[in-house]
């Protein structure tokens, strides 16, 4: 891991331009995700397949996956593996059940009616990366916020397989999944955008995937909503003399493992703690079987920083805004009001980063490269959208009638000024 040195704010700048350089999207693939978009809204189902045959090497006939796969699923599936998924089920419901929103009215003056409505999203499509990359995690942390929303509608999108991976299915079905549709790539979020023969359009994409499906979903904002533009995996860990350096190198590779652009970054007040994890970390990779992935990540995209006491730890990290935030010290919790930015904090020596991305409840779709700076883990939030209402008596609008037309007349307006005098002209 690279250590860096100077004040807090070069630092800073320099980590957020990394983290730039890391989430940048190359013209090419900005160009091949376009034709791609193009082609699905033009050519359908057929195009959806034609993809399939080219990317996935496999030839797909029926889009949507059968009923008969999923309830083999729950037969082939370990059953340890189907315990956890409900029990993280429970855990991830009873959490965002607290984020339930509800509307409000008020009536601030006599004739005068205010409010907003609060109103469930109607479809909403998942993306669910497929093959070495299968996540049931993120099934059950896409689609159950959304549930509790009271969206209507929820498609599920993966790629295809010869043998889908058990616990996706049945992650799907427990977390109320509609309909599955076997179709991934940026293909994918072009079948949710635009709709074809078989897969409905949705009002709303969300999920993880690799550059070409954040690239389109970013290429197809506006048309539909999105939750995030994700960039690389990061994690940032504030640690004193009090943490272990086996646990925070453990911590550390658990981000490293997931992509080669993976940001893995330690912040601590000790020497030779930064020494000891250093060689923690070498000595954990060495039995890693994801050793290839996270010694790049590491040794690319890893950094150090001495800060020289308490307050220059928690000043730093807030200007980085990590996805995931450790605070490897006694009495954690006393320090949490230090932090202004971060997707998901992580609290004491043992609570490990993987607690939040299977089983705490806490969602695990969070904002990267420093977006934790004004956007928000995924929620029941995402997947509402707010209405508002007024009511004016005639007398209440007589009484506001000056101060609305001086201010249209001041912008310009005349025909806003003169909606409002017609209603009082004759009474």
């Amino acid at each position: 891991m690279k250590r860096l040195t100077g004040t807090n704010a070069e630092i800073a700048e320099l980590l957020y331009q990394e983290q730039l350089d890391l989430a940048k999207q190359n013209a090419d693939t900005e160009a091949a995700v376009r034709q791609i978009l193009a082609a699905v809204k033009e050519g359908g189902d057929q195009a959806l397949r034609d993809y399939s045959t080219a990317f996935d090497k496999i030839a797909v006939q029926r889009l949507e996956v059968e009923e008969e796969l999923i309830d083999a699923a729950f037969a082939e599936i370990d059953q340890d593996v189907l315990g956890a998924l409900e029990r993280a089920k429970e855990n991830i419901v009873t959490y965002h059940q607290q984020q339930a929103e509800t509307g409000f009215e008020d009536r601030p003056e006599q004739g005068v009616l205010r409010g907003q409505l609060v109103r469930p999203i109607e479809r909403v499509g998942v993306y669910v990366p497929g093959g070495t990359a299968a996540y049931p995690s993120s099934v059950l942390m896409n689609v159950l916020p959304a549930k509790i929303a009271g969206v209507k509608e929820i498609i599920m999108i993966t790629p295809p397989q010869k043998h889908f991976a058990p616990a996706i299915l049945v992650a799907a079905r427990l977390s109320g999944v509609d309909k599955i549709y076997q179709v991934g790539g940026a293909q994918g979020i072009a079948a949710l955008a635009y709709g074809t023969e078989t897969i409905p359009r949705v009002d709303k994409i969300t999920g993880p995937g690799n550059i070409y499906v954040a690239t389109a979903k970013k290429q197809v904002y506006g048309l539909v909503g999105i939750d995030m533009i994700a960039g690389p995996s990061e994690i940032g860990i504030i640690a004193d003399c009090s943490a272990n350096p086996n646990y925070l190198a453990a911590d550390l590779l658990s981000q490293a493992e997931h992509d080669v652009r993976a940001r893995v970054i330690l912040v601590t007040v000790s020497e030779s703690l930064a020494d000891a994890v250093e060689e923690e970390i070498e000595r954990q990779l060495q039995n890693l079987p994801r050793q290839d992935i996270a010694r790049q990540a590491v040794e690319n995209n890893g950094r150090i920083i001495i800060a020289q006491d308490t307050a220059g730890m928690f000043d730093l990290m807030n200007q980085v805004a990590p996805e995931h935030l450790e605070i490897a010290m006694d009495d954690a919790y006393t320090y949490l009001e230090q932090i202004n930015n971060a997707g998901s904090v992580f609290l004491g020596h043992y609570t490990s980063e993987p607690i939040g991305d299977y089983y705490a409840g806490t969602n695990h779709v969070l904002p990267t490269t420093a977006t934790s700076r004004f956007s928000s883990a995924l929620g029941v939030h995402d997947f509402v959208k707010r209405i508002q209402y007024t009511q004016y008596s005639k007398e209440a609008l007589r009484a506001a009638k000056k101060d609305i037309t001086k201010l249209a007349y001041a912008e310009g307006l005349q025909a806003h000024a003169k909606a409002i005098e017609v209603r009082n002209d004759k009474g």
